[in-house]
């Protein structure tokens, strides 16, 4: 009797790490869709005869979707059953990867990547609370975590790679297509190893008015900062998109305070760790976002690599976010807590940005390059773990969608505004110093210099809020597997 009992509990938890792969494979999709399409967009751009406007709502549909509904979609989990959000999430994406694969005119391609940024939204914020349920053992969440957040750091440089090979070798079309065999496969396994959603004994009712207003005004703060370099900062369209969604947002909490199940309980931001999590992930992704754009456009532009090379490039980070996710993250958050991998893992991150700021026009890989990718991936691979921790660690079950779905607002948000204000300082300095007659080389390269130097400031800025602010709880994780 005993021995069948071990061998069930072996197998269950043999199922619980298998759950934990597909839901990563899942979440690796949607992480990939958000750059696999960049090196795919000339000739997009050229097939499909977008304008130089027009092409880039390839990327801003997706964006803009994804970044609205992180929120609403983390709640349906917790309301109707986080197994059957993921799947329904996880089939619209696959399907309208089909409609991007198969798109023969603009209209089609941008609407269909709009539909790809909502399935993904559901997926990015049911799959992490799935994983937090899963895991309830501390020393197993921190590894199931690390996994995860390997998946979510380096996705987006690995997109870069596999972008250039299936557009140079198979065609655009190549890039949405090939989720489809792994979308339905993720899909039939998960029917068969996630747990089934239990149905509660009282559910709760969805806030109709506060996911009207919460969504509507987070879809149009990423409208307005996408475009906001294409239309310009002080232009009507960016200050009045940006008027709008405050004042949809402003109502979203109004909305939230006042009813009884809201979408998004402030009690929440009562948190310490919640609150200062959130913070730190805003500007950690403005920084984040900033080192892999801005840097990837260097070596293109400034040291002449092409697509591939920039891919490869990227997998020294990669790498060592790979070595923290197999297990040493884990270990450093069961040893030092959550506060100090941290604040310390940003620092480092900082300071890989700030050798990028000091990128020489006729830099080399291995000077020039290598060291700031390094630190990059140290520190993300340090760091990532412990802030989602933070913002997942002090929810119950009942709301961990939520929680999942504000701090990857929160990275999201961050990471979107980031990006395009530190592009916007960039693109001024540039022109400042090309209306002074610097040669137009020269005065990019110092252009991007400026932005790596504000993105390694509001990294530091993070990590100092982080070191200061973070509540450090005790980790059970050493005497829970010691008992087991």
């Amino acid at each position: 009797m005993n021995d069948k009992t071990n061998t069930q509990a072996a197998a269950s938890n043999r199922s619980r790490w298998l759950a934990l792969y597909l839901l990563c494979t899942g979440v690796l999709m949607i992480v990939l869709d958000t750059t696999v399409v960049t090196v795919a967009l000339p000739t997009l751009q050229a097939e499909l005869g977008f304008s130089g406007t027009s092409i880039v709502w390839v990327l801003n549909a997706y964006m803009l979707t994804y970044g609205g509904f992180l929120l609403l979609g983390g709640r349906l989990g917790d309301l109707y059953g986080q197994r059957r959000w993921f799947l329904v999430g996880l089939a619209g994406f696959t399907g309208a990867s089909l409609a991007c694969g198969m798109a023969s005119s603009q209209l089609v391609l941008v609407v269909a990547r709009a539909v790809q940024g909502l399935g993904g939204a559901v997926v990015t914020a049911v799959a992490l609370s799935l994983i937090m349920n899963l895991f309830q053992e501390p020393r197993e969440r921190a590894q199931a975590m690390g996994i995860y957040g390997f998946v979510c750091a380096a996705g987006g440089s690995l997109g870069e790679v596999l972008g250039g090979v299936l557009t140079d070798w198979f065609g655009w079309q190549s890039i949405f297509l090939i989720n489809l065999p792994i979308g339905v496969a993720v899909y039939f396994f998960c029917l068969r190893l996630l747990p089934v959603d239990k149905v509660p004994d009282q559910r709760g009712r969805l806030d109709v008015s506060g996911a009207v207003t919460g969504t509507l005004g987070l879809m149009l703060a990423v409208y307005a900062v996408v475009d906001g370099n294409r239309a310009g900062w002080t232009s009507a369209q960016t200050l009045g998109l940006g008027g709008a969604a405050l004042a949809l947002l402003a109502l979203f909490l109004w909305i939230e305070a006042r009813v009884r199940e809201p979408l998004m309980p402030l009690r929440l931001f009562r948190l310490r760790n919640i609150a200062v999590s959130n913070v730190v992930a805003v500007l950690w992704a403005a920084g984040m976002f900033a080192w892999f754009v801005i840097s990837a456009l260097y070596m293109q532009h400034i040291l002449g690599y092409d697509p591939m090379r920039v891919g490869l490039a990227f997998l020294p980070a990669d790498a060592i976010m790979a070595l923290f996710s197999a297990g040493l993250s884990a270990r450093m958050v069961m040893r030092y807590g959550i506060r100090g991998p941290m604040w310390l893992g940003l620092l480092i991150a900082a300071l890989g940005l700030a050798l990028f700021a000091r990128a020489p026009m006729d830099g080399s890989f291995v000077l020039d390059v290598l060291p700031g990718m390094v630190l990059l991936g140290l520190g993300g691979g340090m760091a990532f773990n412990p802030v989602l921790l933070a913002a997942m660690n002090d929810v119950d079950a009942s709301e961990s969608g939520l929680a999942s779905g504000v701090v990857n607002t929160a990275f999201m948000m961050g990471g979107a505004l980031g990006l395009a204000v530190l592009a916007s300082f960039a693109d001024a300095h540039t022109s400042g110093l090309q209306q002074a007659g610097t040669d137009a080389r020269e005065a990019l390269n110092s252009g991007y210099r400026r932005a790596f130097l504000i993105g390694a400031g509001l990294t530091a800025l993070g990590a100092v809020i982080g070191g200061l602010l973070l509540r450090p709880k005790p980790m059970q994780g050493e005497a829970a597997s010691v008992m087991h």
